[in-house]
């Protein structure tokens, strides 16, 4: 377990040379990545998310493309196709170990759908002919929530496919004062190398399902997931996909803390990350809109709410 967390830290370690202050976000996006899911940042402009995806990319010797999305921007720009001529597949930029969507909600909800298949099954069919991607295999997508413009809202089923959504936020003053600093001279990005190579990421991968999770935890999960179900405050509540990933995730989660087990403040800290991009608020009131800020408000009264299992 030491090893494992000895290569956990270094790579954390690695990505802050480069995103400063925001330590907590990278080992949630690690712990999405050891348990097979998919991460949704959306911030304002300037926060660093396309950067975090890049240096995490750059901290892991396997393959990185990035896909810029645009309203003009194809299916088959992203999955690939037949070469009519030849009639030979040529992979598109899917076919990679991490992918980065940059403001995924400017392509078109045709174009969106084209990853659907591929985040929730690792697969891409093309032609009636069914291509694995490779493995390990996550979908880092960007979104800008203040612009209205030329944008279209992610459908709920493309949402429930990304297993957290985050917000890095602004850096504190200090950690801006820093950033200015070391980019006087470069970029950091560039004199970033790798701290662990594929192999290692499927390795830590195995890991995570022999992370202890008592029992009691596992109906904590089904109680929170269900309590979005049955809130007057929601219209639509979280998918049995969601339990499952806040399950997970919690078992990567406890990995990179160093732990061989869950514990109950690992599943109320996640919760507040993989349940409210998967609710639809009841907006029958003024006061309620179905904005992230609204729902992350209705799911932390839900955890509050929730009793704690004792002794877990």
């Amino acid at each position: 377990m030491n090893e494992l967390f000895d290569s956990l830290q270094a790579l954390v370690d690695n990505v802050g040379r480069v995103v400063v202050g925001k330590d907590d976000t990278i080992r949630l996006v690690i712990s999405s990545m050891l348990s097979r899911g998919h991460v949704l940042l959306e911030d304002k402009p300037g926060v660093g998310k396309t950067m975090l995806a890049r240096a995490l990319a750059k901290s892991i010797a396997c393959d990185f493309k990035r896909v810029q999305c645009t309203p003009d921007l194809l299916p088959v720009d992203v999955t690939g196709y037949v070469d009519p001529r030849s009639e030979a597949f040529r992979p598109g930029p899917v076919f990679t170990n991490i992918l980065l969507a940059d403001e995924l909600n400017r392509a078109t909800p045709r174009t969106q759908s084209a990853l659907l298949e591929a985040m929730g099954e690792g697969q891409v069919t093309i032609e009636g002919q069914t291509h694995q991607l490779p493995d390990p295999f996550i979908v880092i997508a960007t979104q800008n929530p203040v612009e209205h413009r030329g944008v279209n809202d992610l459908p709920e089923a493309q949402l429930d496919r990304f297993q957290v959504l985050l917000t890095p936020g602004y850096p504190s003053e200090s950690e801006e004062k820093r950033v200015l600093i070391e980019r006087q001279v470069r970029d950091p990005l560039i004199g970033l190398s790798p701290v662990m190579d594929a192999a290692k990421v499927r390795q830590l991968i195995e890991a995570v399902p022999k992370i202890l999770m008592k029992e009691s935890l596992i109906d904590y999960v089904v109680t929170l997931v269900r309590a979005t179900r049955h809130s007057a405050l929601i219209q639509v509540g979280a998918s049995p996909r969601c339990a499952l990933q806040l399950m997970q995730l919690s078992r990567a989660y406890a990995l990179v803390q160093n732990r061989s087990y869950v514990v109950p403040d690992d599943v109320r800290t996640l919760a507040t990350h993989v349940l409210p991009h998967r609710v639809m608020l009841n907006t029958t009131s003024t006061e309620t809109l179905n904005t992230t800020e609204c729902k992350q408000d209705v799911v932390r009264q839900i955890i509050e709410e929730t009793k704690v299992p004792v002794g877990s």
